[in-house]
């Protein structure tokens, strides 16, 4: 009876809890008439600044929209729907904002729980009117104002496309809409051609605002600016929307058709067509190829190394001392990775404008007796240009810069070395958020490298608190997915006690086994620069030819 008698409390508190769960996952906050006040949504009431679209040779036009923004439960009633929708104009299209704010509604979404809900806001919207539907727009600014932002992409993708299927099956006419801020990592969310019709870019959100993961453009021409050439991937009509007064917007299109003029004189290799596809990969029961940075040539030695590493300035060209470095690689019978690195000209020449010396040819001579020595080899070489490039820094003299100037430049150089049969074409960026905005396009890109490191922070002098392989390969190589190019992870690796070391090593070649997409590998067995760590000591990514061996044991073992 004792038994019994704690039983019973038990059960009781959990049909309390399971009831308290389901009323606040299905009834956030509790009705109060189904009235449209329950739904309007003024957190994205912006008015239209512009439409763009490639097929009108990008030009900027303005059409009429009515903008009604409103934010829907699972359990919204038809009655506060059709209360919202009950005085639409009838010559402009309808601009139609739905947000979901409740905690995990992406989750939610993607599960099913808003699909009455969205059917039947689907079934309360007029059949001849031109009508966009746009999804928890800004999900890509990294702030936490809303309960879909710094959110996994591939979860908000998942609850995107489910979104759009639903919408799309109840209401076939139905303009689907994504619409990020234009912001540093747009492409990371990306649902995909199939099921985005047009899209829509904000400027001044107050998402936007709030963020300072990166800094801020100069004027709103620039952001603008960026903000398309951030979403050149996406083959759709762009809308531009923005808060504001009356006065800012209008001032707006004056600067986002100026924005627009400029963007067009790129447009040749900037509005390339992509197409996110799997890409080629290494073949079966095969392991990458296996590379090292060693200039203390503790590794190379190795008969598992296949390929070395090579950093390059205009400096060491001049003076014959890549010529040299070269030959010598090639002599030990190891393909090469060429980091050509345009400054540090022994010449008297302005470094800081590396990438307007190379368009205009300042570099040519230079160039050309780089490429001259490579052609001298039958093995390949991997010629990567200016990395690291979208990292907001000032580490590098390419860094910081306007992307297409970095697209001019990097096109140019690759152009120098057009015909050589040896020669991949490289592009290298860390892999960091926003990386595909310097992607110099398809044509002139045979690999993508990214760099692998275990600090996620300088500050971090515990080695145990790198992040692991895998999880900075996820985020990476999720990032420069839409260039649909095979992956050599140029730069990679782990600081500490050699045992530590060994373990990150043996998972990270477990990783390596399972993602084909990564044709090559190559660690970088050196300290770092200890001018870029100021008072922290420089992290030694040095490890012992016993860690490689047994790190090449593990890629053996896993394939």
């Amino acid at each position: 009876m004792k038994a019994k008698g704690v039983l019973l409390p038990a059960a009781g508190l959990i049909l309390i809890g399971a009831l308290v769960f389901y009323w606040t996952r299905f009834y956030p906050f509790s009705k109060s008439g189904n009235y449209s006040s329950d739904v309007l949504n003024a957190a994205f009431a912006e008015q239209p600044v512009g439409y763009i679209n490639r097929a009108d040779s990008l030009g900027v036009t303005m059409r009429g929209l009515q903008h009604i923004s409103i934010q829907l439960y699972p359990n919204t009633a038809d009655t506060a729907l059709a209360a919202v929708l009950k005085d639409l104009a009838a010559d402009k299209d309808l601009l139609l904002t739905v947000v979901a704010e409740q905690k995990a509604a992406l989750r939610m979404v993607r599960d099913g729980d808003f699909d009455d809900a969205l059917r039947s806001l689907c079934s309360l919207l007029p059949d001849k009117k031109r009508i966009y539907l746009r999804w928890d727009p800004d999900m890509e600014v990294p702030v936490q104002r809303h309960s879909w932002q710094y959110q996994s992409p591939a979860d908000y993708v998942k609850a995107f496309r489910h979104m759009a299927e639903i919408c799309r099956n109840a209401k076939p006419t139905l303009q689907i809409m994504w619409s990020p801020a234009g912001y540093p990592g747009t492409e990371e969310y990306w649902p995909g051609d199939d099921v985005v019709d047009a899209v829509g870019i904000s400027v001044n959100g107050q998402s936007e605002l709030s963020a300072n993961a990166f800094p801020a453009d100069p004027d709103q021409r620039t952001a603008l600016r960026r903000k398309l050439i951030r979403t050149r991937f996406m083959n759709k009509p762009v809308w531009v929307f923005a808060s504001g007064s009356d006065s800012l917007v209008n001032a707006l299109r004056v600067d986002l058709r100026e924005a627009v003029k400029g963007i067009k004189q790129d447009s040749g290799f900037l509005f390339q067509h992509y197409a996110m596809n799997e890409p080629a990969g290494r073949a079966a029961n095969t392991i990458p190829l296996l590379g090292v940075y060693d200039p203390r040539q503790a590794l190379t030695a190795s008969k598992d190394v296949q390929v070395e590493h090579l950093f390059v300035d205009l400096g060491n060209i001049q003076t014959g001392g890549f010529a040299r470095d070269f030959e010598a690689v090639v002599r030990r019978g190891h393909e090469v990775i060429v980091s050509v690195e345009p400054w540090r000209d022994g010449k008297v020449r302005k470094d800081s404008s590396v990438l307007e010396n190379t368009i205009l040819g300042v570099y040519d001579e230079e160039f050309k007796s780089l490429f001259n020595t490579i052609s001298k080899t039958n093995l390949a070489v991997y010629v990567r240009f200016a990395h690291e490039m979208e990292i907001p820094i000032h580490r590098y003299a390419w860094q910081s810069q306007d992307p297409a100037l970095y697209i001019r430049a990097f096109r140019h150089f690759m152009e120098l070395g057009k015909g050589i049969k040896n020669v991949k074409k490289v592009w290298g960026p860390a892999g960091d958020r926003g990386s595909m905005e310097w992607y110099p396009g398809g044509d002139v890109v045979d690999l993508v490298s990214i760099a692998i490191y275990g600090l996620p922070d300088k500050n971090i002098t515990d080695p145990t608190k790198q992040e692991s392989f895998e999880t900075i390969f996820n985020r990476k190589a999720w990032r420069v997915r839409p260039t649909s190019k095979p992956i050599f992870i140029t730069e990679f690796g782990v600081k500490g006690p050699e045992d530590f070391q060994s373990e990150w090593l043996e998972k990270a070649a477990a990783v390596l086994t399972d993602h084909k997409e990564v044709v090559g590998v190559c660690y970088f067995n050196l300290a770092d620069n200890p001018k870029v760590w100021g008072d922290i000591e420089a992290p030694d990514w040095g490890i012992s030819p016993s860690t490689f061996n047994h790190f090449v044991e593990a890629l053996d073992s896993d394939r």
